[in-house]
């Protein structure tokens, strides 16, 4: 399947978000970063974080680790660095523009790949998944925090109502686990763990996806 991809449609979005996402997202999320840090932390020292961002989740990884982080947009990676000054978070080693689909390192080089809430608004998930899967050493861990939609029932319904909606604010409603396990299916080198509740009330899931050893 050929995937479209509209990078300079989405810097724009990004860089018009930068200025107010910390306003909108630092409580919202704080549960599901803090857990998604850890997890990726437990796996080893090495972590790449895959959409960055504004650097929400930096402050979370412990001194020891080291800890690099890419994203599409500049403008919102121009907040994370202050971040990392600012909180003097020397466990950063580097903050780079990057492609989730097309990350610029080399193969094996990560304990774990994190995804904060990105991996259902980039173009080619299972894209984005192989690239994380290329640049983890075997036995890592892809560590995803995210809003997964319901496969059946009522839930599911009203997700596929409200896509549209959204959408048009940079959310999916219908990204499901299932397709995460279709994907470790597909590659046969991953196995993937049970979705785990994060506040509030569950809406948002964190999934651990384990590299072959």
């Amino acid at each position: 399947m050929t995937v479209a991809y509209d990078l300079a449609g989405q810097k724009k979005a990004y860089a018009k978000w930068a200025a107010f996402y910390d306003s909108v997202y630092l409580q919202l999320l704080a549960d599901s970063q803090q857990k998604l840090a850890s997890a990726a932390s437990a796996c080893g020292p090495d972590i790449l974080e895959v959409g960055v961002g504004t650097g929400l989740v930096l402050r979370y990884y412990p001194p020891a680790a080291r800890v690099v982080g890419v994203d599409l947009s500049e403008p919102m990676l121009q907040k994370a660095v202050a971040k990392v000054v600012g909180q003097r978070l020397s466990q950063v080693r580097g903050l780079a523009a990057m492609d989730a689909c097309r990350l610029g390192f080399p193969d094996q080089r990560f304990d774990a790949v994190a995804f904060p809430f990105v991996i259902t608004l980039v173009p080619d998930p299972e894209g984005a998944l192989d690239e994380a899967a290329r640049v983890l050493r075997p036995g890592g861990e892809i560590v995803i925090a995210s809003k997964l939609g319901a496969d059946s029932g009522a839930q599911a319904a009203v997700e596929a109502w409200i896509a549209p909606l959204v959408k048009a604010i940079g959310w999916s409603s219908t990204f499901k686990y299932s397709r995460l396990q279709s994907w470790a299916n597909k590659r046969g080198d991953f196995t993937v763990g049970k979705p785990v509740n994060c506040f509030p009330a569950g809406f948002f899931k964190l999934v651990r996806l384990k590299k072959a050893g």
